[in-house]
């Protein structure tokens, strides 16, 4: 019975600490502080018993429980859809506005080129082209959303006796960036000491490819090292089919399965793996 009683003496109190502070839920952690600000772009807050003002972009949180009981959420952090794999690419959303990424984990840069096949080719569906590559690609790579720094469009040249013509060309490039990574230690929960495993699906798309090839494979996995570099999970291991690649990003993992990225010179892959 005393350890009843102390054991819910103990519980009172922390409660009673959580009701004191405010709470930032973000798209990775829960912070306990003070809130003394929203601006345009950011939450800023300062931690119990300390004096320094920090900040968290808006884009990155959830929703603030302040210690009156008040819920906020954010627009911003719910407006990202879910990409869990290649056949998400609708959901990778496109901005050309610097601000819109601001507290999302970068992934890396992305690019994508679409050519018409004659003089004639339609300029606006060339374009589409080029964007749904680099949807395609952000999507193998784990992001939904993608950042673009560079947009140049060409349209279609009729030739003359002197010059050829050429068709309409978009070359696109970017920034892969997600609101959400998958969670290192629930990772490594589900794997369990398992290290051996076989890839089932390969997503496979060349950058002067027109579109991805989706091709179903038995290919053996082992990984020998895992590692969380700043949020993002990489396996070190060998792949049967490419032993000089070394190195693999998770960028979802499920119920039986998980996914994995690399780049092969102008390459991109993306292998789902079946766990035994």
């Amino acid at each position: 019975m005393k350890k009843f009683t102390f054991s819910l003496i103990c519980l009172l109190i922390s409660m009673a600490g959580f009701a004191q502070t405010d709470t930032i839920f973000t798209n990775n952690e829960r912070i306990l502080c003070f809130v003394k600000e929203i601006t345009p772009d950011a939450v800023k807050f300062v931690y119990p018993d300390e004096d320094i003002l920090n900040s968290v972009y808006k884009n990155s949180v959830q929703k603030i429980v302040f210690k009156s009981g008040r819920v906020q959420t954010f627009a911003e952090a719910t407006s990202f859809k879910r990409v869990s794999g290649v056949g998400d690419f609708e959901n990778v959303a496109v901005t050309q506005v610097e601000s819109e990424v601001k507290g999302l984990f970068k992934l890396g840069e992305v690019s994508s080129k679409a050519k018409g096949t004659t003089a004639l080719s339609n300029q606006e569906r060339v374009k589409e082209r080029a964007y749904r590559k680099m949807k395609i690609v952000a999507a193998m790579m784990g992001a939904n959303v993608v950042y673009v720094t560079n947009h140049r469009t060409q349209g279609n040249q009729m030739g003359t006796e002197y010059h050829a013509g050429s068709s309409a060309e978009t070359n696109l490039s970017g920034v892969a960036y997600t609101n959400v990574l998958p969670n290192y230690n629930e990772f490594l929960n589900v794997i369990g000491e398992n290290r051996n495993f076989i890839g089932v699906l390969e997503h496979k798309l060349w950058s002067s490819a027109s579109d991805i090839t989706t091709t179903p494979v038995q290919d053996a996995l082992v990984i020998n090292n895992i590692t969380n570099e700043n949020g993002l999970i990489i396996l070190d291991g060998m792949l049967k089919s490419r032993p000089k690649i070394k190195r693999f990003r998770l960028t979802a993992f499920g119920d039986g399965f998980f996914n994995v990225y690399y780049e092969d010179k102008s390459t991109s892959y993306n292998l789902r793996v079946r766990m035994m």
